[in-house]
């Protein structure tokens, strides 16, 4: 068998391309031939299949202008070795490739393994990188640092700590069905990257077990995964006479079951589509039984504000937040969940606020004739300076009271400490809160709610006309009062 042959087996064994074989051994040959002869200048080999020798020679490039003295001559130093010669030309200086040492050999060899390496890493590439996305069975070979090194047949692929479901354990030798999600061509280590948290992985699964989803009567149009703990997929039938959901639980369950058992019990919620969003999010957010659902628009994410009954709230938000978590993600929408008790004291809180904003000041007038130590005239003049008013009357000092004519200092310290001691519930408040409470008893329903928030805006308009009456009033009375006489 001549070295041709041989080539020709060994190339077919490894799958590398025979062209690829021999220029990996040329590459090895000039290598050893530069190491042997201790040569800086670039070095080439040729081989000749028919008698299998190697030619070593030195590259020289023949340039206008010399930038590397060690790869390049001028003109007239590559006319001395060939008078011919142009510009752009090369120049072989042939060298013995006879009598290399170990040293040498050493060299070819890792230049040759590094040649195989990279073919066989190619072709890897070449061979996985329309794959991603598919489902491979493979055997656990090893463990490196948490990562399980897989065995695929012909070559070894990896599924990092990160693609791994932490409910799962696998052992040494044991079967493991995981989908590809990158092929890379970095020199060390696997190229081909597992997971086993990745959604793919639960759609080709569903189109492994459910014969409408494989030939494309029942189409999945998104899937989303808690890996190890809970589903959720949206399907949707292109035949009205198929129903998505059956057909993907199978009769008694049989074909969703087969998919759990393969995902280590992992919880499957399938949900049939609806381009209706709240539609979808009443289904999307099962087991949990929606009272609500109003979508709003902010910027590209559609924000939903759900509300649920009380005894429903943990349901739907689910084990730290799984359910909603899951349904926000096959959603593409941002999910507020609230019960309804929430939102009915949000209600009465928000019209409460609206009406005490809104709602005149009341005016506290007291009959100072009454208080202890006031006599008629005294209290009269007390309320023609304006201190008749409770509210004016608690503010003021003592200096302000007994600038009053005919009113000392002690009866003013007296009359402000009897003011103090006075408390005024406010009638309208009491009103405020009552309206508020009736109103978010009915916060419910969206009829109701906007009802309420009539009622509100219209007493608001109707305090701030009252409120604009009575100033209007008491600037009319304060023109038409007369001068004081001035004081002898």
């Amino acid at each position: 068998m001549n070295l041709s042959e041989i080539l020709q087996q060994v190339a077919r064994e490894k799958d590398i391309d025979m062209q690829r074989w021999v220029e990996a051994l040329e590459d090895a040959m000039a290598s050893a031939a530069k190491k042997q002869h201790r040569i800086k200048e670039p070095v080439r080999s040729r081989l000749d299949l028919e008698t299998g020798k190697f030619d070593a020679f030195i590259v020289k490039q023949v340039v206008e202008e010399v930038e590397d003295p060690i790869a390049e001559w001028t003109l007239e130093e590559g006319q001395e070795h060939d008078p011919d010669v142009k510009v752009g030309d090369e120049i072989h200086l042939p060298i013995s490739t006879e009598g290399l040492g170990r040293i040498a050999a050493q060299a070819a060899k890792q230049v040759l393994y590094q040649r195989i390496r990279e073919a066989e890493r190619e072709n890897v590439y070449n061979e996985f990188i329309g794959r991603l996305g598919e489902v491979v069975n493979g055997t656990v070979k090893r463990f490196e640092r948490g990562d399980i090194i897989v065995d695929l047949g012909r070559t070894e692929a990896i599924a990092p700590r990160s693609e791994q479901s932490r409910h799962e354990r696998y052992s040494q030798g044991e079967r493991i069905r995981a989908v590809i999600v990158d092929v890379h061509t970095q020199p060390k280590g696997p190229q081909i990257v597992l997971s086993r948290t990745d959604p793919r992985l639960l759609v080709k699964l569903f189109e492994m077990e459910v014969p409408e989803i494989y030939d494309g009567t029942v189409q999945i149009k998104a899937a989303v995964r808690a890996p190890g703990e809970r589903a959720k997929v949206a399907v949707i039938s292109r035949e009205r006479d198929v129903d998505p959901v059956g057909a993907c639980v199978g009769m008694k369950g049989s074909r969703v079951q087969s998919i759990i058992r393969e995902l280590r019990g992992e919880k499957i919620d399938i949900i049939e589509h609806s381009d209706d969003l709240v539609t979808f999010a009443q289904s999307a957010l099962a087991p949990a039984r929606i009272t609500r659902v109003s979508v709003t628009h902010h910027g590209e994410i559609p924000h939903l504000d759900v509300i649920v009954e009380d005894e429903q709230l943990s349901l739907a938000i689910g084990k730290r937040g799984q359910n909603v978590r899951l349904a926000s993600e096959l959603l593409g929408a941002r999910i507020d969940i609230k019960s309804e008790t929430d939102v009915k004291d949000e209600v009465a809180d928000a019209l409460a606020r609206m009406l005490t904003a809104t709602q005149p000041e009341p005016k506290h007038i007291v009959d100072l004739s009454e208080v202890p130590g006031i006599g008629d005239k005294t209290a009269e003049k007390l309320a023609e300076a304006g201190f008749d008013e409770l509210d004016r009357l608690q503010d003021a000092t003592v200096d302000d009271v007994a600038a009053v004519e005919g009113v000392g200092r002690k009866t003013a310290e007296a009359l402000l400490e009897w003011a103090h001691d006075q408390e005024v519930e406010s009638p309208a408040q009491e009103e405020i809160e009552e309206e508020a409470a009736a109103a978010g008893s009915t916060a419910m329903g969206d009829e109701d709610f906007m009802a309420a928030l009539s009622r509100a805006l219209a007493e608001s308009e109707a305090a701030r006309a009252a409120a604009a009456a009575v100033e209007e009033e008491e600037d009319g009375a304060a023109g038409e009062q007369p001068e004081a006489p001035e004081k002898a």
